[in-house]
């Protein structure tokens, strides 16, 4: 299945993303079928290709919820935001265990 996602670009404390569509299964920095925009965090800017994202989400492609927020905030798709964290297992509670109480030793001497 096609995707719309963002792979990360830029130096080491400046991420900077582009805007890719490639297989869902694909790794990210593997080439892309096609570049349809950037996404800078640091000024919220993002510059996308309207047209062809509205050609691949025609074409049956998915987005990624994060890349979906982004549209939407920008107005270039329509619809809701989309929770974006993923929500983790939580930990089963350890039971605490009780000390045992002490019990007087006899000295038989």
């Amino acid at each position: 299945m096609l995707t719309i996602r963002l792979s990360r670009i830029g130096k080491r404390n400046k991420p900077m993303y582009r805007l890719i569509i490639s297989e869902k299964a694909r790794d990210t920095y593997a080439p892309a079928l096609e570049i349809l925009g950037s996404y800078n965090p640091h000024n919220k800017e993002l510059q996308a290709k309207d047209e062809r994202i509205q050609y691949w989400l025609s074409k049956g492609a998915g987005m990624s919820p994060t890349v979906n927020n982004l549209l939407v905030g920008k107005g270039i798709i329509k619809g809701q935001k989309v929770k974006a964290s993923i929500a983790r297992k939580k930990k089963k509670a350890v039971p605490e265990t009780k000390p045992i109480a002490s019990v007087p030793v006899e000295n038989n001497a």
